[in-house]
């Protein structure tokens, strides 16, 4: 496992869940936040306050959005980022990330964020 890999792994299990909306609802845009989560904008914005907990399955949808930002963010711009999100993805047989996350195919997601992140 690469360091990058590792300390994105730990960041996702050392930072707050409300933290972690947060941040991706900020470089994503609260409507793609909200669709790579599978809610609205409103519950992304209550997770975010920490007003509501999400269930087992949309935290397991953020913390993987999250991890896959901070493997991410050391090698790319939060513009590019983001458009890695929304984009077809050959890996993902051409579904966004985004959509990929929503549907819950989160391993595959993250393999994905590991070799674009590798230059592939």
């Amino acid at each position: 496992m690469s360091t990058t890999t590792r300390s994105s792994h730990a960041a996702g299990a050392q930072v707050a869940l409300t933290d972690q909306v947060a941040a991706v609802k900020e470089l994503l845009g609260p409507k793609l936040a909200g669709f790579t989560f599978g809610v609205s904008l409103t519950t992304v914005d209550r997770w975010a306050s920490g007003k509501v907990t999400p269930g087992l399955d949309r935290e397991r949808r953020v913390r993987a959005a999250y991890q896959i930002l901070e493997l991410l963010r050391p090698v790319e711009a939060a513009p590019t980022i983001r458009a890695w999100f929304i984009g077809m993805n050959p890996q993902l047989d051409d579904r966004a990330p985004a959509e990929a996350i929503a549907e819950g195919d989160l391993r595959e997601t993250l393999a994905a964020a590991r070799a674009f992140a590798a230059g592939g």
